[in-house]
């Protein structure tokens, strides 16, 4: 039996596990991405410190390498550059992690280990074509296509959270308009509530969700439990907030799924617990922009492994795959 550490690094969690070749996840451990001192060397020393751990705590089980997804993750160069919901700058991880421990490092995007953990031990099992898509912070997306990883040229393929679908729309922090993320996030619905908020001041399920988001002055993530709850009710302002995203969400879709036509879209990450209230519109956004022939061919599905678990296991399988 062999056993690696898989290390899934998300805009506001980081989730780290000891894995085994199996897919069992024998221990595992989270911490906030950004604490009171976001700078790349506290960041780095928290992290190690936890892999340190949570090996320590499993006496044993000698893991035989480190497998890291993070947002801009390049799996060729071992970088990440820049990403934009993140302050880590850039940063060579197998350069820092020789600071920390001895173990090889290897690294990819977040979304990419996401992809490679459904594709080993989820829902895409018996797939060879399919978007896994993370719903989180932003939007991400790990693309296989003829049973294989597709990381393209440079080691960044697969950036579906930066499709343009409004030239002129809301600023993205990656510097452009109109990024698919902008709209089918959790700060792209938080955007939307704000957005309907200035249309209609009065409305109670907007200024609930905004004043639950303001946190010392400072607006973060609106709660989702609660819009669900809402739509649920069937509050007409729930619905219309699902309904908006939901047609972002379908044009951008569209746009992936011309060009790739893969045989399902799998949702992962905290939006997705949204389900059918967001994704039963926009597969028909979806469908709706697709040309005839491509219609009604496409799965929308939620993935198969618990929240956190499917970079967790792609992470480590990065491991397994290069011994």
């Amino acid at each position: 039996m062999k056993y690696a550490i898989g290390i899934d690094i998300g805009g506001t969690n980081t989730v780290l596990g000891l894995v085994d070749n199996q897919g069992v996840i024998l221990g595992r451990d989270t911490m906030l991405t950004k604490d009171e001192s976001p700078s790349q060397d506290d960041y780095f020393k928290r992290l190690f410190h936890k892999v340190s751990e949570l090996t320590e705590s499993h006496p044993g089980t000698e893991p035989v390498g480190i497998g890291i997804g993070a947002p801009n993750g390049n799996h060729y160069s071992g970088m990440i550059l820049d990403p934009p919901n993140l302050d880590l700058g850039n940063v060579h991880v197998p350069t820092i992690a020789m600071e920390y421990t001895r173990l090889s490092v290897v690294l990819t995007n977040d979304a990419n280990a996401a992809a490679l953990g459904e594709k080993m031990f989820g829902r895409a099992r018996n797939m060879d074509d399919f978007v896994l898509i993370t719903l989180g912070t932003g939007l991400g997306s790990g693309v296989f296509t003829n049973g294989q990883l597709l990381v393209g040229h440079g080691g960044f393929a697969g950036e579906m959270g930066h499709i343009i679908i409004d030239p002129k729309g809301r600023e993205c922090s990656c510097g452009k308009r109109g990024c698919l993320e902008m709209y089918a996030s959790a700060k792209g619905i938080t955007e939307t509530v704000i957005d309907f908020q200035k249309q209609f001041p009065d409305d109670t399920l907007l200024n609930t969700l905004i004043y639950g988001a303001s946190e010392n002055g400072q607006l973060g993530h609106i709660d989702g439990r609660v819009l669900d709850t809402a739509f649920d009710e069937n509050n007409e302002t729930a619905h219309n907030i699902y309904n908006y995203t939901a047609e972002k969400l379908g044009q951008g879709l569209a746009q992936a799924a011309t060009l790739l036509e893969p045989e399902a879209f799998i949702f992962y990450g905290g939006i997705a617990k949204a389900g059918n209230r967001m994704l039963d519109g926009a597969k028909k956004a979806m469908n709706d922009n697709l040309m005839s022939f491509q219609q009604e061919k496409i799965e929308l599905l939620l993935s198969g492994l618990p929240v956190g678990d499917a970079g967790l296991l792609g992470a480590a399988s990065l491991v397994f795959n290069s011994q």
